[in-house]
């Protein structure tokens, strides 16, 4: 399973730990994955889904699965 947003599309990036002589290390920033169950009323079921806190946040802002379903453009939805 890789570690990415289904809503937002955000994933792994990539940086260096640097020490105080002034060594660099590769190091990866994880993205803060939920696993959550979202509801829609239109549907009457729920579906699982991985998404950052961010992703989260925005679903819950636009006024749940259906909201945020209906204002989002086609072209930013992802199919499976």
């Amino acid at each position: 399973m890789s570690r990415v947003c289904e809503i937002t599309g955000k994933g792994v990036m990539v940086g260096n730990n640097v020490s105080h002589a002034h060594n660099k290390t590769k190091r990866r920033f994880l993205p803060n994955l939920q696993v959550v169950s979202l509801a829609s009323e239109e549907l009457g079921a729920s579906f699982s889904v991985r998404l950052s806190a961010h992703g989260l946040r925005t679903v819950e802002f636009k006024g749940g699965l259906d909201g945020f379903l209906l204002k989002t453009k086609n072209a930013k939805l992802t199919l499976p």
